[in-house]
């Protein structure tokens, strides 16, 4: 029996394969784009450019946060917003910095 948790002078340590970053299997991500702009989508890095298809506009967010966002899209505080053709096109030097997500966020 393997334990899935561990708890050391009252610090819970948890398996590294039980972590949430173990739960990103796919290439979905949320990025970060010059100017403010934020995306998320299925990427494909090809000859300077970021392609996002599935894509998603995070358009908004009230009070939970950025970290608030990543963990709960579907919250009634945020605002996402399909992108019209699904697919983004960004030239790699503006992005800011890209945050690995789950398959089918913000879907």
């Amino acid at each position: 029996m393997k334990p899935e948790t561990l708890m050391i002078d009252d610090v819970k340590y948890v398996r590294a394969d039980k972590s949430p970053q173990a739960a990103i299997p796919g290439r979905r991500a949320v990025i970060v784009v010059d100017r403010g702009w934020i995306y998320a989508g299925d990427v494909t890095r090809k000859d300077g450019r970021i392609i996002l298809t599935n894509a998603v506009w995070v358009f908004r967010w009230e009070s939970i946060g950025f970290d608030g966002v990543i963990a709960n899209p579907k919250d009634k505080k945020v605002t996402i917003k399909p992108v019209p053709g699904g697919m983004v096109d960004i030239p790699v030097f503006a992005e800011i910095f890209c945050i690995p997500v789950v398959d089918g966020w913000g879907l």
